[in-house]
């Protein structure tokens, strides 16, 4: 168990990272001083490549040759899209898949 000057020890060490990090950021890109490329190619493509780099994280040990055959997946993958094609709301959609996979896996399949 942690005593309560280490946890505060950690609290303030993380805050402390925390504050650096983001400062650091307005230190290295000032408002006045032109975004590199580099920075902005990462802004746009990284996302989309994290994205990718979760979803085969997670399919990763489905199998679909054994029961359920992947079909909770499927489901919430498909309620995600569609959700977020109906709503254009990322944490509806992540939230909402989310969701409906836990119920399916806890109570359906």
């Amino acid at each position: 168990m942690l005593s309560n000057t280490s946890m505060l020890l950690y609290v303030l060490i993380t805050a402390a990272a925390v504050i650096i990090t983001r400062g650091f950021t307005f230190l290295l890109f000032p408002a006045g001083k032109q975004t590199p490329k580099v920075i902005l190619f990462l802004g746009k493509a990284l996302p989309c490549a994290l994205m990718a780099l979760l979803i085969v994280y997670c399919l990763k040990n489905t199998s679909p040759l054994l029961y359920p055959y992947g079909l909770p997946e499927a489901i919430a993958i498909a309620a995600v899209i569609l959700l977020h094609l109906w709503k254009k709301n990322n944490l509806l959609s992540i939230a909402g898949g989310t969701i409906l996979y836990m119920i399916l896996v806890q109570f359906v399949f």
